[in-house]
């Protein structure tokens, strides 16, 4: 239980991506893991993220650990809108009820869902893209919600590999499997033998 006489600090981070801003409270919000809720309809039964989801413009809402990552598809500034979400955040946590559903694991796809889906993706679309470069992409493993890469051919070692993997690569997997929370280069960039692209 919360002492609710004591204030409860939740720091602000904004992220590259403007409409996407970092939340970190003082104290555990979901221990037991990840969640990317991406709709009201994901977050019922979670008090916290039916809260959140009341506010003007919230699209996302991923939480991990004591850190909150919201994206928003309103104008409106992140210090106007983080006053809205701390207010929500303190009120849901000083009122002692659970936060977010101890079942919420159960709505996940599983990890051979998750597994199938991307594999599909880099068979089907990725590699017949990058194969142009010299590149490919290979999945190396999923752990619950957590997805590793590998990079091989003319990305790994490249300069852009890591645009490539954030701003392509890991935006097609989150269309088709949205429940990954994490995306994580596991290729040794230092090893390629044919790092740039001719």
């Amino acid at each position: 239980m919360t002492d609710n006489t004591q204030e409860i600090k939740i720091t602000g981070e904004p992220s590259l991506d403007p409409q996407v801003c970092k939340f970190i409270v003082d104290q555990p919000i979901f221990p037991d893991g990840s969640y990317n809720c991406r709709d009201k309809e994901m977050a019922e039964g979670s008090p916290l993220l039916e809260a959140l989801f009341e506010i003007d413009g919230i699209s996302q809402v991923m939480v991990s650990g004591s850190t909150l990552t919201i994206a928003k598809t309103v104008a409106d500034p992140w210090p106007e809108l983080g006053q809205k979400i701390g207010a929500v955040v303190r009120e849901r946590i000083r009122s002692g009820q659970t936060l977010i559903d101890p079942d919420v694991k159960k709505k996940l796809p599983s990890e051979e869902k998750i597994r199938q889906a991307i594999e599909d993706l880099f068979d089907n679309q990725i590699n017949p893209m990058i194969a142009g470069h010299g590149g490919r992409v290979e999945l190396v493993d999923v752990e619950g919600t957590k997805v590793y890469v590998r990079l091989g051919g003319g990305c790994q070692g490249c300069a852009s590999a890591n645009v490539t993997l954030r701003h392509g690569i890991e935006k097609a997997i989150r269309e088709v499997v949205p429940e990954v929370t994490e995306v994580i280069d596991a290729t040794d960039h230092a090893a390629g033998t044919d790092p740039f692209y001719r």
